[in-house]
């Protein structure tokens, strides 16, 4: 099953990649892995949920606003260098904006990991990840995300 028939039963559609909002490119390739660039929840015309989690965004919302986030990053892969040469996820870092004293942010992180071990199966969606807390991220987010995965090579 490919990773857009398991997002499809899911309900799941991939969105085409924003265009970046700077001097910067939506992913990088370098060797067998692709860097890919933060994404938050957005799409064409509709931004992400603004707020601070833990005020006005609770940590549900934001899980969900970290599952979309990581439909984006699964956009641009597939925009880069197309889904199935991905052959293992490595690292997710999620950064989530949130009021100090919040303390669950693996939790809201959570949705990203979810969607990427259902789009790419266990084996190889499995990844390393890390979730912060930031004081703001872009156009007033509540969670930005980003990623490393590893790619099929093609020979000569």
């Amino acid at each position: 099953m490919t990773v857009v028939d398991r997002l499809l039963e899911l309900g799941m559609v991939i969105p085409a990649p924003p265009a970046p909002k700077g001097a910067y490119f939506p992913s990088r390739r370098c060797g067998d892995q692709l860097w890919v660039s933060g994404a938050t929840a957005r799409r064409e015309g509709v931004p992400a949920l603004r707020g601070v989690v833990g005020d006005d965004v609770d940590a549900e919302q934001a899980a969900e606003q970290a599952g979309l986030a990581a439909l984006n990053l699964i956009g641009a892969i597939d925009a880069a260098v197309g889904l199935d040469t991905v052959t293992a996820v490595v690292q997710l870092r999620g950064y989530v904006r949130a009021v100090p004293d919040f303390d669950t942010h693996p939790a809201v992180i959570d949705g990203a990991s979810r969607v990427l071990l259902a789009a790419f199966g266990s084996e190889v969606g499995a990844h390393a990840r890390t979730a912060i807390g930031v004081a703001s991220l872009p156009g007033g987010a509540c969670v930005e995300l980003d990623l490393v995965v590893s790619v099929a090579t093609v020979g000569c």
